[in-house]
């Protein structure tokens, strides 16, 4: 017999590796990072184009990919582009420091986070680990809300009908509308947003919640410069509107430890940055 030593490492030895893709044309970059996540476990698969990248997405059909934005011929916001035509694969785009317009592009065309070049690979290695547990984690349950005629959400298929048209949901945009909607008719700060969907490596980077309801809008809206369901309170944060508030003052969760009242004032949605 086993003992509960012996069935641990047997468990340890037959647990699926991560697979990762690396993408840049900079082969001592590829393989420095490539020697790091091998010592953590991860199984790793390189390109060094886009178009080769693209090839390695069907035939590797990797867990996570690494993105440069600057390589030739096809750069990395044309890859994934490309990419997001035909997967869902979680994408870190690597990009140039005090490049904030290719960071904010980045996450608007569908990537997951970033990372800035020059970085520490203990950086990289943390935004892999919470990327992959973001995607990964099931605590959404699996339930069927009929919002209104328009609008029905099936959390556990994270797929929307939108006027009569279904509409996929990737993980992370799930997992926010579920926080919105479970708590609808409460204003959610930026924060306790953050904390909840993307986990405690995100503390202060409001910019990760405005991109995604950006997107949940663009899914959900008629019009999403004017929402009717996913608004927000200038300097607290967003909400879902709670059909059955119609006009009533409304509880704001300034934090998880302080809610107030406030009154009905949305705020009109900002445009997004053009792409």
């Amino acid at each position: 017999m086993h003992d509960v030593q012996d069935v641990a490492e047997i468990s340890e030895q037959h647990k699926v590796k991560k697979k990762v893709l690396v993408v840049d044309d900079e082969p001592r970059l590829v393989d420095a990072i490539e020697m790091n996540l091998s010592l953590e476990g991860y199984e790793v698969i390189a390109a060094y184009t886009g178009s080769e990248a693209l090839k390695k997405v069907e035939e590797e059909n990797p867990d996570l990919v690494t993105l440069d934005i600057q390589m030739p011929e096809m750069d990395g916001f044309e890859t994934l582009r490309r990419i997001r035509a035909v997967s869902d694969v979680p994408v870190i785009m690597v990009t140039v420091m005090g490049k904030d317009f290719d960071k904010v592009k980045g996450l608007v065309l569908g990537a997951d986070d970033y990372v800035s070049k020059p970085f520490r690979q203990q950086e990289l290695l943390a935004r892999i680990g919470a990327v992959i547990r973001r995607v990964e984690n099931t605590d959404t349950p699996s339930e069927l809300v009929q919002v209104d005629n328009d609008i029905s959400i099936d959390f556990g298929r994270s797929t929307i009908v939108v006027r009569g048209t279904e509409v996929r949901l990737r993980p992370t945009e799930n997992r926010l509308l579920y926080r919105l909607v479970t708590d609808a008719g409460h204003v959610l700060s930026q924060e306790s947003l953050l904390k909840t969907v993307w986990g405690p490596e995100y503390k202060g980077q409001d910019q990760y919640v405005w991109l995604y309801i950006t997107h949940l809008r663009q899914k959900i809206e008629e019009d999403p410069e004017s929402p009717k369901y996913i608004l927000g309170w200038r300097g607290i944060g967003y909400y879902f509107k709670d059909s059955k508030s119609n006009g009533r003052r409304i509880r704001s969760k300034i934090s998880d430890e302080v809610e107030c009242d406030i009154d009905s004032q949305p705020v009109r949605a900002k445009k997004r940055p053009p792409v």
